[in-house]
């Protein structure tokens, strides 16, 4: 028995029977095929960060940090292969030699390569998709120990189930994603109020290329963040060292992460934490290579679950989740979360075929978070929610049938794939049946 593993948020934990780091497709072929053998599932494992089970094995362990960088370069057509135990936070040191970049990200650069598109990870934008839905092609081992192409040119039947997988058909080995030349953005970050960010949320969305805002419960304002992409020609005009320490060590982590350790000791104070952070949110307009803009360090550990909504659901769903905080007097101390993107293809993907905005609410990870989750999740599935797959959640097979029109399909190919469950897991089990 291997060391016990446990995600980021530390809300998953399990024990592998076995734990190996292959260096090559070959010896990833071979561990499946002796997993398969042996009757033990397969888990490959990057970074960790889902705060679902979706990575959880008592099986067989495959941990990628041995396939990682560069495997091929399509410079004319913007595209790169990589290894899929790749991080985010190793692609610009990849990408901006060749004079690319990646059209959008979130604000977390922790995850891999594979872990990201398997799991539907995504920025904001509504004209722009999620990370998988710019992934052209993959390289994987299927349930029974083969390699299997998906491209454009070979299988491409598979890729829009193979792109945003859930880790249910095969181990990624390589991952092609779609780049766009280097560029620049423009970041303008306001509080505005509550209210007023509300009523224009969808009109902000449609005017800005990323917009996104943040609202801690209990105040009155909101912070919002539009980027507007430029290119290189335009210049930079970054934040100083003084201010991003200032903006993002010393606020958004250093006192964060006192203030929500005090009002896990003495909840009642949260009302007023929430609003003295807000009362120091000041205004900044700087201008950056994009990944320095989207991404922000997060070092204080927190839970979260994330609803994807049709678009203009998104107001009306958040003043329920305001009136629901004050009417069952939970004490939040971290703040909910709002972006979009656009619609894609992809079978699984939670902006599949609409226009989605993404709701996501948190709790410091040493706080209670099950009754306000369940309360939270409850609003955000009526309004035709679709859980995102690395994040918390309680939907079945059953209900999330019903949210994706593609389902059975995804379950076609993932019979064909792996037709006995060597990938499988209790999350699996839950999300897919078995």
């Amino acid at each position: 028995m291997t060391a016990t593993w446990r995600n980021w948020a530390r809300t998953e934990r399990s024990s592998p029977a076995m734990a190996v780091a292959p260096r090559d497709i070959d010896q990833i072929v071979l561990a499946v095929r002796r997993a398969a053998e042996t009757g033990h599932a397969v888990k490959p494992i990057g970074a960790s960060h889902s705060f679902s089970g979706v990575g959880a094995t008592d099986g067989l362990r495959l941990d990628m940090s041995r396939l990682r960088g560069l495997v091929d370069v399509d410079l004319e057509r913007g595209r790169v292969t990589l290894w899929a135990g790749t991080h985010l936070w190793e692609l610009p040191g990849i990408l901006n030699p060749l004079g690319l970049a990646l059209e959008n990200m979130g604000d977390v650069d922790r995850q891999t390569v594979s872990g990201a598109t398997s799991t539907g990870t995504h920025g904001t934008g509504v004209a722009i998709g999620g990370l998988s839905s710019r992934v052209t092609g993959a390289t994987l081992v299927t349930g029974r120990g083969e390699v299997l192409v998906v491209s454009e040119d070979e299988n491409a039947e598979l890729l829009p189930a193979v792109a945003l997988g859930l880790g249910a058909l095969g181990v990624l080995a390589t991952v092609t994603i779609q780049c766009v030349p280097r560029y620049l953005l423009r970041a303008v970050e306001e509080p505005l109020p509550f209210d007023a960010v509300l009523a224009e949320f969808e009109a902000r969305s449609r005017a800005a290329d990323h917009f996104e805002f943040f609202w801690f419960p209990h105040t009155e304002g909101a912070r919002t963040k539009t980027n507007t992409r430029l290119p290189l020609t335009a210049g930079t005009r970054p934040l100083g060292s003084a201010s991003r320490f200032l903006d993002e060590e010393l606020v958004n982590n250093g006192a964060l992460g006192a203030l929500v350790g005090v009002g896990r000791w003495a909840p009642a104070a949260t009302p007023r934490i929430n609003r003295m952070i807000e009362s120091v949110s000041s205004r900044r307009d700087y201008t950056d290579e994009s990944h320095r803009v989207f991404i922000t360090r997060r070092r204080v550990r927190f839970r979260e679950m994330e609803y994807a909504l049709p678009l203009q659901a998104v107001p009306g769903a958040i003043r329920e989740l305001r009136a629901m905080i004050e009417r069952r007097g939970f004490r939040v101390s971290f703040p909910i979360e709002v972006r979009s993107a656009a619609a894609d293809p992809l079978w699984l993907s939670t902006a599949h075929e609409r226009e989605s905005g993404y709701v996501a609410v948190h709790r410091y990870f040493r706080d209670p978070d099950r009754e306000y989750f369940r309360e939270a999740e409850a609003i955000l599935a009526a309004h035709e929610g679709r859980p995102h797959w690395g994040k918390m959640h309680t939907l079945g097979a059953d209900e999330l049938r019903g949210r994706y029109p593609r389902f059975d399909d995804f379950l076609a190919v993932r019979e064909r794939l792996d037709p006995d469950r060597v990938f499988a897991n209790p999350y699996l089990d839950r999300v897919l049946g078995r």
